[in-house]
């Protein structure tokens, strides 16, 4: 199966992501962890992100698509994907789409995670990283045992800058401006499918996703036995 979860930040899309590849066994392909290790490793497409990102720009496409091209390539990602954080615009979902077409692929499904802003903004605002390990939490629902120390390594937590409530809001003006007409892409594709994740427990939009998965795949599995 190959699918993209789309959706605001903060949208628990990155979570289901990472449940969703364990349990389908195929990889969680994060564009932002992506971009984050090659600036870190060093590579070529890495110092050309890294001049961006410095900048506070965003990134051009083809040095997404690049790094997205060459991660899609690998033997791992043969049976399928489940893409995180692209494409985020409609050039790149065109250039996705002729990605795949080249090796003889195609989208199957594209999980919309639609929440509200005042949801985004109390998930963002209380979220902590650990400077030490990345490890992740949130003052509300997943709060260390000991205040501002990380469980894992004892490091200290930290709040992000783009986590602030007034950034949070600029994040987000961007990332419908830039996705409008990518949902109307992907639903005019017939690919689309919207998952609603406000105030909504992580168990259950997780089933909620499972479940259209499994139903999409005996259905493709009838039309390829020729049963209607």
């Amino acid at each position: 199966m190959m699918i993209v979860f789309l959706g605001p930040p903060g949208a628990g899309k990155g979570t289901q992501a990472e449940t969703i590849s364990k349990e389908k066994k195929i990889p969680h392909i994060s564009s932002g962890n992506l971009l984050r290790e090659a600036v870190e490793a060093g590579t070529e497409t890495g110092k050309k992100a890294r001049n961006y990102i410095e900048k506070g720009l965003l990134v051009p496409d083809q040095i997404v698509v690049d790094i997205i091209k060459d991660r899609i390539l690998k033997n791992d990602s043969k049976a399928g994907f489940v893409l995180d954080g692209f494409p985020r615009t409609l050039s790149q979902a065109k250039v996705l789409d002729e990605m795949l077409k080249n090796l003889g692929k195609s989208l199957d499904m594209v999980f919309y995670f639609s929440v509200s802003r005042e949801s985004v903004v109390q998930r963002l605002s209380g979220r902590l990283i650990c400077g030490t390990c990345g490890a992740n939490y949130h003052k509300i629902y997943v709060p260390s045992s000991k205040d501002g120390l990380c469980d894992k390594c004892g490091g200290k937590l930290n709040q992000r800058a783009d986590d602030k409530p007034e950034t949070i809001l600029e994040r987000l003006r961007v990332y419908h401006e830039q996705t409008e007409g990518l949902i109307d892409y992907y639903k005019k594709s017939g690919i689309l499918r919207e998952i609603l994740s406000d105030d909504r427990r992580i168990e259950m939009i997780t089933k909620n996703i499972s479940d259209i998965i499994e139903d999409t795949v005996q259905k493709k599995s009838l039309i390829g036995r020729g049963v209607n």
